[in-house]
């Protein structure tokens, strides 16, 4: 009983039982505290056989291998490097309980380290750990992989790449969450089903930390954009502590009543946790019998993510922008700090367009003489902290983008693939392993095609060739080509005539560099903004743009309303109310505040990059040392503790701020010293 077509099978023709807890079964049973329970079920493999054929016995129709901390990292402590052979030995224990009765899966854990660009654990590394593991759990001979109460988005994916490139069994993904319905990283259920779907996993849900009932909000919200069976495994209820020992109260036949909960909010794969036992699946698989399966809702879902939000391109929803200033052409002083590795201006431009209602943001790092993919790394790991929003990752290599999609904690839109034959042999593949959707660019042979019915040939050719690499049309974004009316008075013309095609009879989203249409031209932000309504009347989805533009912004919010597409004028009013002043394209924003505040705003914003001249800044204006400890610095980490509290800040945004916090006490320790007011 093995193989992708099994798997399917159980959560098709009914709600499929996982099994319940282990790890407090082995407690229950004996093992002692401070021990690994892998190497400890290696030497009473007749107990772990026990607890397996109880949940078989049950009903469960997938169990778990004992392995949830059989990677490198979690077995190091105990001395045991056998890693490979632990995970085979521990595979073959519930290959046999199993037989043709169940599937097995190889259970992965988390490493216990938070991952690059959230950690110190560099991605590849974390890869090869979960690649190693997983190795030791395929010659076991799982059926199947389960990836379970992860914390950090970033480690899953690792993961789930690491399985993903081992083989093609399927890979269940499930995550754990906070009671605010965040991971510790601040990712939520949709924005980890976005990013963990379009990646490969053939089934995504949540396990641990809550009982049954606070887990059903969970799933509902994932259900109607999932396109991969949910799964669910909640605690016995709410653990309390009694003595030394953690206890799960609820009784065998309330977990299975409200696991009833679970499968009418659209869970296709249910099982137990921590506190549940064999008694437990046994009341799940009777309360569950004759229930009939939700298949998911979706074939492909149009939506980009990053790790603590999403978006969702949904029809009729107002125009997204992707803001375009992340761009160092015709940039000065964003290709010298790319040059030298100083991002300090990527961030503020990031927060900028954030700020001023971008809803994605176009990366692009092309400076001559630089090493671009090393490059396009670190402004990764920069923006993966300092901005919620999803990023539109721009380039003309292939190597650069590799390493950005590899990298990037989300599902990116690539920007773009065109219908040149070599572009699309390197991308389209590229694209489909790391599941991003893409900009589909209609040129082909070295030559803008001129009219719009070139461009709708080349759009059929570039999706024909997509879908061979299981892409569908909502996993791409025509670009309608916008080509300035300066050299082509008819240039205007046919991209509306691409965009209105592409949304009313081709059925795709729709997008524009829309500033090129008036390139050479003066007067560009009336060019621009026209334009702007009158794609948007065509069907236009997204623009590339600058969102500081108040014209461009003015035409935006005035067009979603009159198109229908801002329920109740709500974001109009809002930013007819609320307009703040303009910024200069490509400018650095002004310095604002006084030399203390900025120093306050750098430990807010965790701005590693900027604090050390800050405090430099308000030194040199004569501000003692111990006046910005103690009126700035303390007080602003005090702050972001706060907000990490109410949960306004998560993880991410915590550590950048404690390295900011760092390296501001570095450079203060020594005046400190010499004022006679070293801190403890």
């Amino acid at each position: 009983m093995s193989g992708r077509k099994t798997f399917r099978g159980l959560w098709r023709d009914g709600l499929a039982i996982l099994d319940g807890g282990t790890g407090t079964e082995l407690q229950r049973v004996g093992m002692p505290a401070g021990v690994s329970p892998e190497a400890w079920c290696l030497a009473h493999p007749d107990t772990l056989s026990g607890i397996h054929r109880a949940y078989l016995d049950a009903g469960a129709a997938i169990l778990y291998t004992c392995t949830f901390g059989g990677s490198r990292p979690k077995l190091a402590p105990y001395g045991r490097t056998d890693v490979h052979a632990i995970n085979r030995d521990l595979a073959r224990v519930a290959r046999r309980v199993a037989g043709r009765r169940a599937l097995v899966a190889g259970d992965i854990g988390a490493t216990g380290r938070f991952v690059e660009p959230f950690g110190d654990l560099p991605f590849d590394e974390a890869v090869a750990i979960f690649r190693e593991q997983a190795a030791g759990l395929l010659e076991g001979g799982v059926d199947l992989f389960v990836i379970e109460t992860m914390l950090d988005i970033q480690e899953a994916r690792a993961a789930l790449i690491a399985v993903k490139d081992l083989c093609r069994l399927p890979v269940m993904v499930s995550m754990t969450y906070e009671a605010d319905g965040r991971t510790l990283n601040g990712t939520d259920p949709v924005t980890a089903l976005i990013t963990l779907q379009a990646l490969g996993a053939d089934a995504v849900g949540c396990n641990c930390s809550t009982g049954p009932e606070a887990m059903v909000p969970l799933i509902a919200a994932m259900k109607p954009y999932a396109t991969v069976p949910l799964m669910a495994k909640p605690n016995a209820g709410m653990p309390r502590l009694v003595g030394d020992k953690t206890l799960f109260d609820m009784a065998p036949e309330a977990f299975g009543a409200a696991a009833l909960e679970l499968a009418a909010a659209g869970a296709n794969l249910i099982g137990g946790c921590c506190g549940t036992t064999a008694a437990h699946i046994a009341a799940l698989r009777t309360a569950l019998a004759g229930e009939a399966p939700q298949p998911p809702r979706r074939r492909a879902l149009a939506a980009v993510s990053s790790a603590r939000a999403h978006r969702i391109f949904a029809p009729g929803d107002p125009l997204v922008v992707i803001g375009e200033r992340l761009n160092p052409t015709g940039k000065k002083p964003l290709q010298q700090g790319l040059r030298e590795g100083k991002l300090a201006l990527v961030r503020r431009m990031a927060r900028e367009q954030e700020e001023r209602g971008a809803d994605l943001l176009d990366v692009n790092v092309g400076v001559p003489d630089i090493d671009e993919v090393e490059t396009i790394r670190a402004v990764v790991r920069l923006l993966a902290a300092a901005t919620p929003l999803p990023l539109c990752l721009d380039s003309a290599r292939v190597d650069t983008l590799a390493a950005a999609l590899r990298l990037y904690p989300g599902r990116a839109l690539i920007n773009s693939i065109s219908g040149e034959a070599e572009k699309m042999a390197e991308l389209l593949p590229l694209a489909a392993r790391y599941g991003a959707m893409f900009i589909l660019l209609p040129l082909a042979g070295g030559e803008v095609p001129a009219t719009a019915e070139k461009r709708m040939q080349i759009v059929r050719d570039v999706y024909r060739a997509a879908r061979r690499h299981g892409f569908t049309k909502e996993d791409l974004v025509v670009d309608g080509l916008v080509m300035t009316v300066a050299s082509n008075p008819r240039a205007a013309a046919e991209t509306l005539k691409t965009v209105a095609w592409s949304t009313e009879r081709f059925g795709a989203r729709t997008v524009l560099g829309l500033s090129n249409v008036s390139f050479g031209m003066p007067g560009r932000d009336r060019l621009n903004s026209a334009f702007l309504t009158m794609v948007q009347a065509a069907g236009l989805t997204m623009a590339i743009a600058n969102p500081s533009s108040d014209a461009l912004a003015d035409a935006r919010r005035a067009g979603d309303v009159l198109l229908g597409r801002d329920r109740d004028a709500a974001a109009y009013i809002a930013h007819a109310t609320q307009t703040a002043p303009s910024s200069e394209p490509g400018a650095p924003a002004a310095a604002q505040g006084s030399p203390e505040e900025r120093v306050r705003e750098a430990i807010l914003d965790g701005n590693r990059e900027e604090i050390v001249a800050r405090i430099d800044a308000a030194l040199a204006a004569g501000i003692p040392a111990d006046r910005l400890v103690d009126d700035r610095l303390i007080p602003a980490i005090v702050e972001v503790g706060d907000r990490y509290d109410k949960k306004t800040y998560f993880l991410p945004q915590l550590i950048a701020a404690a390295e900011a916090m760092k390296a501001a006490l570095a450079r203060l320790e020594p005046l400190l010293r010499q004022e006679g007011n070293v801190r403890a």
